[in-house]
């Protein structure tokens, strides 16, 4: 009987040694269950994190392209649009899940996105839009997009914004036109001049020398007309320095008033210099010349017979810079004609225009001559109360007068 106790405290310590053994290795099995739990966690949330930043990415992408985007689902329904998609048709609320019919209004989109279904791809399609502000125009190109098996999951439409391009396109074909028109006149009158004196005209004198004047003229006319255009072009390419310097202004108006005395009491015009002694501005003189010199011959040609062409400075307030006006007190030019005479060859009297000689270009350099400076040039006329051009430079230190 004394040695059952033994065996028996031998069997509890045995057990309790196995149930302590089997603990640990319960608890070693937890820990390394809760360890790999959470590297699996850590692993799950680096993996959205990085997924996170790829949409954030591309998201960003699309949000920053000048180009828009619209992205549907296997029924036509609006996945995703960005901001560039949105801006061409006026929209701004969220478009997800409305139809593109219903989203866009646009026939010529919904076909787009159509055919891209049935084919492949589309390129190259061009649309317009039309709305209460300018028109646009659109290049699509689209695609569908299909799992690995064929299936159509979705339309990807890429917009891109032409209407610039449009825009370029005429006025380059417009300014073709022009330039045409403008040189098939002076040598069809050289032309038929010559011709006239070659079949015997030059035997006269008296008719010899009328045509000889007229080619005389019309020769100068092209070379005008040439110099103007290779000068705008330089101007537009910006490829013409400005040299800028301090100008006294009343004498560098004081030349050009003397430069076209002769031409303004052919017309009994009174050429005014009112520009104050001390006015000075930082320019290029040779540029500023030419900005004048097209103002003031533009006021004593199309300004009233008889009347004035005044020419006014000013410094401008707390601004930094000075204004020149030349005034005249013609007939005025009528609004719809007033906001295009800054335009390449616009004239508001065509026949009047070419009867005085001029290219249709001068106002057009003296836009850019003047932005150039850094400044801005306007019109401000009304019909029957003559026109006033104004235009702006960076001023300079006053001094002592000059005169």
């Amino acid at each position: 009987m004394s040695g059952i106790p033994a065996l028996l405290l031998s069997a509890v310590i045995g057990g309790v040694a196995v149930l302590l053994a089997l603990r640990g290795r319960i608890r070693r099995e937890e820990e390394r269950r809760r360890s790999a739990e959470d590297e699996l966690a850590r692993e799950r949330s680096s993996r959205a994190e990085a997924e996170a930043a790829v949409e954030a990415r591309q998201e960003a992408l699309f949000e920053n392209m000048v180009e828009g985007v619209l992205l549907l689902d296997e029924g036509g329904r609006v996945l995703f649009t960005n901001t560039a998609c949105r801006l061409f048709f006026g929209l701004h609320s969220d478009l997800r899940g409305r139809s593109l019919m219903e989203t866009f209004r646009c026939v010529e989109l919904a076909d787009v996105a159509a055919e891209a279904g049935r084919a492949q791809s589309v390129t190259g399609r061009e649309i317009e839009l039309s709305g209460p502000g300018e028109e646009r125009s659109l290049q699509v190109n689209a695609a569908r997009i299909v799992t690995p098996d064929g299936r159509l999951t979705g339309t990807l439409l890429v917009l891109h914004d032409t209407t610039r391009l449009r825009q370029l396109e005429s006025t380059r074909r417009e300014f073709v036109a022009n330039v045409s028109h403008e040189l098939r006149t002076p040598l069809s009158l050289i032309k038929g001049s010559v011709e006239t004196l070659l079949d015997g005209a030059v035997q006269d004198p008296g008719a010899a020398t009328r045509f000889l004047e007229i080619i005389d003229r019309h020769c100068d006319r092209l070379t005008f007309l040439i110099e103007d255009l290779l000068t705008l072009s330089r101007l537009e390419s910006g490829q013409v320095a400005i040299n800028f310097d301090t100008v006294p202004l009343r004498r560098q108006v004081a030349e050009v008033v003397d430069d076209f005395t002769r031409k303004a009491n052919d017309r009994g015009v009174d050429l005014i210099n009112a520009v104050p002694p001390e006015l000075r501005a930082r320019a290029d003189s040779d540029r500023l010349d030419q900005v004048l010199a097209n103002l003031v011959d533009n006021a004593i040609k199309y300004g009233r017979p008889g009347g004035s062409v005044r020419v006014e400075g000013r410094n401008i307030p707390d601004g930094g810079r000075v204004e020149l006006a030349v005034v005249d007190d013609g007939p005025g030019i009528p609004p719809e004609a007033a906001e295009r005479v800054f335009e390449r060859f616009y004239r508001v009297d065509t026949a009047r225009s070419r009867e005085q000689g001029g290219t249709g270009l001068g106002l057009s350099i003296v836009k850019h001559i003047v932005q150039a400076h850094g400044g801005e040039v306007r019109l401000e006329t009304a019909i029957g109360k003559g026109s006033t051009f104004r235009f702006t430079l960076p001023a300079a230190e006053p001094e002592t007068s000059d005169e």
